[in-house]
């Protein structure tokens, strides 16, 4: 029974037994994965078992849903429509069925189960905001849609998952297909598009912290021959924030419409308009009263409740983005094709705040306050010409593209300080607000142009893939108060090549080298405008997916070095120097498996070790907020006979290993402080109402962190601390008719 040898790894502390765990349920799902849909039908007095093929199934497609919790096909990783078996680079796909599964309420819970990746300030969902390998950036380094979703200062444009078919994480560096990016990956968004096949759901919530949501998908063709066709998708969300004082509120909806002429040709409207007057918590606890006690006059020690809020009732953010635009492909003939995503994006971003930036003993939060509108605008588009043929005995997928983006901000901030907090008994309402003398008033520009390539060889069982592209890179700001411009040109050219060899059984090793480059604002104490970072990464793996099984199984090592990082000026600390290089080394391990019509499976390991290899102050030193440890193990099971049929239960364990922060202040400043290690544990219990003559209906109840840990989820530095999310519990109905 190798599964159940594999859910024995857990500790009685509910740790996991460091790299056996992952690897035991793979092998375990290896063994016990098998046809999912058998049908037994009688003619003639014979019975007659047959098996599902993949012949007897749709292909799935990159851009639509995945039969099962295992997608098989991505086009995050080469821009074209590729087994997931044959890219040479580590791919997870979150399904829609396995959001439909956990229901998480952001993007950075959907992955949750993911490797590689990791969620950062804790339980404030202002921002989906995750590290990959090791990796963090200013703004979020997410795409939708095959567009990037660019964000600069305090916008960022953020997506709720029902509006979404997939969330996918490519990891490693990635601007050969995308430009200027993380080196760590990029996480990659398909949105829902219109069916021909008729769809009306309904979907209502209720859960902890007052949260009440309803949403809405309908779609269908709009004429018997399925040549038009549209989808309209809707939301409605109020909740309370773990922390008092604060609420969420989202209003969005997303129509799309679809012409699809003839089987070539494809072009469907897409948009999201999403009012978020309320967008929740975004603040800073220190270290004092998070990860260790803090201390008042009389030396009591104590420890600050998981609700506090350190700034003010009136603290708000509010966020209105608007999204349109369209993606259109068309097949010339059985060799080329061409496709265009596009997209304009304006948002606007108010927000007003006291924080937290440090503690002052005994007992006290230093704070300061920010207030900053914001108005972005952003255009993309993202052509490209696809060949399909074959020289000799090798067939190619030649895919040619050009992109460009240009985004605009334009900011009005003003800084200043406010009043102490007392925690151990806060007073709210008197923040004593003091601005500082210059406000902030700039406008932020970005434009990139993009030209690649991309060739996808096979030949006897081997697939090389090689791409190149080279960017034109422009930042610039301007500052309203004395009309200068700073303005860095960055010209930088990337590529990647990978190869694999598939056998027949659906195992595929292979090994890949991919660069990434990253633009650095601001110059030398010299004048001298810095040069980009640069991230490279080798990357050596093998895959397990099988054509005639829902079984993705994957394992991966690598080397990821990011140079020309940013670090103090030795001779004069108030300016930086290109000297800093960071380098991660890791390995991961992911099962995602429907190992039969009952049981689904997801498991995942990672092991990151990062550290500043060179640094003025960090150097021989972790960066913050990248645990070296973390391990998931996800099952659930649906009954299908007996009285219980349409019964799913599940329950999954998700272990984040200890982690390190810096301290800014006093003589310990540069050195760091661990942040302790946690597990969760999370529940589901789901009745498919089908019984009851409501096919595809349900109702279910969701519980995160059932067993109410409390936990610190990481730090930024000493002044920057968050909690982890309380146990949360929502039940969900799902109406369809």
């Amino acid at each position: 029974m190798a599964l159940q040898r594999s859910l024995s790894l857990i500790s009685s502390k509910g740790t996991f037994q460091r790299g056996t765990l992952a690897l035991t349920i793979a092998a375990a799902l290896g063994s016990y994965a098998f046809q999912a849909n058998a049908a037994t039908v009688a003619k003639d007095d014979t019975i007659v078992v047959t098996g599902t093929t993949s012949a007897d199934v749709a292909p799935e497609s990159a851009w639509g849903p995945a039969p099962t919790i295992a997608a098989k096909h991505s086009a995050t990783g080469t821009k074209t429509d590729t087994p997931i078996v044959k890219t040479p680079q580590s791919i997870s796909v979150v399904t829609r069925e396995e959001m439909d599964m956990k229901q998480p309420a952001t993007v950075k819970e959907a992955l949750g189960y993911t490797p590689g990746v990791y969620a950062s300030r804790g339980s404030s969902s202002t921002y989906d905001a995750v590290a990959i390998r090791g990796f963090t950036s200013v703004n979020t380094n997410q795409y939708l849609d095959g567009i990037k979703l660019q964000g600069d200062n305090y916008s960022e444009v953020s997506m709720d998952p029902y509006f979404l078919e997939r969330v996918e994480v490519l990891r490693g560096p990635s601007s050969v297909l995308y430009g200027k990016s993380n080196p760590g990956g990029v996480v990659a968004m398909v949105s829902k598009r219109p069916t021909t096949e008729p769809l009306k759901e309904v979907q209502f919530k209720m859960g902890s912290d007052n949260l009440y949501q309803t949403g809405f998908d309908f779609s269908d063709a709009i004429d018997d021959a399925g040549v038009y066709s549209y989808r309209l998708t809707g939301v409605a969300h109020s909740q309370d924030t773990q922390q008092q004082m604060t609420k969420e509120q989202t209003y969005a909806i997303a129509p799309s419409f679809s012409w699809r002429p003839d089987d070539k040709t494809d072009f469907t409207f897409l948009s999201n308009f999403q009012n978020q007057p309320d967008v929740g918590f975004y603040g800073w606890l220190p270290r004092e009263g998070t990860v260790v006690p803090y201390y008042d006059a009389n030396g009591n020690a104590h420890k600050l409740p998981t609700d506090f809020n350190e700034g003010e009732p009136s603290n708000k953010m509010s966020r209105d983005q608007k999204m349109v635009g369209y993606s259109f492909a068309h097949e010339f003939n059985d060799t080329w094709t061409v496709r265009q995503n596009l997209r304009y994006t304006k948002l606007n971003t108010d927000y007003k705040s006291v924080y937290g930036n440090g503690y002052i003993a005994p007992g006290q939060i230093s704070r300061g306050y920010v207030q900053s509108k914001e108005k972005l605008n952003n255009f993309d588009v993202d052509t490209q010409a696809q060949a399909k043929f074959a020289t000799a005995q090798v067939d190619h997928t030649l895919l040619l593209g050009v992109d460009y983006m240009r985004m605009r901000n334009d900011i009005d901030a003003h800084y200043g300080s406010a009043n102490p907090l007392n925690m151990n008994a806060p007073q709210y309402g008197n923040p004593g607000v003091t601005l500082f003398d210059a406000p902030y008033q700039i406008v932020d520009r970005q434009e990139q142009t993009g030209l690649y390539a991309q060739d996808q060889a096979e030949w006897n069982k081997w697939i090389l893939t090689l791409g190149g592209r080279y960017d034109f890179s422009k930042n610039s700001t301007l500052s309203r108060s004395t009309g200068s411009t700073a303005e860095i040109n960055d010209e930088q050219f990337t590529w990647r090549g990978g190869l694999n060899y598939l056998f027949d059984n659906g195992i595929s090793p292979y090994f890949s080298y991919s660069e990434s480059f990253e633009p650095n604002s601001g110059a030398t104490k010299q004048g001298q405008p810095f040069d980009p970072s640069l991230g490279k990464q080798y990357e050596a793996g093998v895959k397990y997916i099988p054509n005639d099984r829902p079984i993705s199984l994957t394992a991966a090592v690598y080397q990821l070095t990011k140079n020309n990082n940013l670090t103090a000026d030795p001779t004069d600390s108030l300016y930086s120097v290109q000297s800093g290089e960071i380098r991660s080394r890791g390995v991961e391990l992911e099962a995602k498996a429907a190992v039969n019509a009952n049981i689904n499976v997801t498991a995942s390991y990672t092991y990151t070790n990062a550290v500043y290899t060179q640094d003025t102050n960090y150097q021989g030193k972790r960066p913050t907020e990248v645990p070296r440890n973390m391990a998931s193990l996800w099952a659930d099971y649906t009954f299908h006979e007996t009285a219980l049929s349409g019964l799913t239960i599940g329950s999954g364990v998700r272990y984040v290993g200890d982690s390190s922060s810096f301290y800014t202040t006093g003589d310990k400043t540069n050195e760091t402080f661990d942040v302790a290690a946690y597990t969760l544990v999370d529940a589901t219990v789901k009745y498919d109402l089908g019984r009851f003559g409501m096919p595809g209906s349900s109702v279910g109840v969701n519980i995160n962190n059932l067993l109410d840990r409390e936990y610190v989820a990481s730090c930024y530095r000493d002044y920057a601390c968050y909690w982890g999310s309380d146990r949360q519990i929502v039940a969900t109905a799902t109406f369809r008719f």
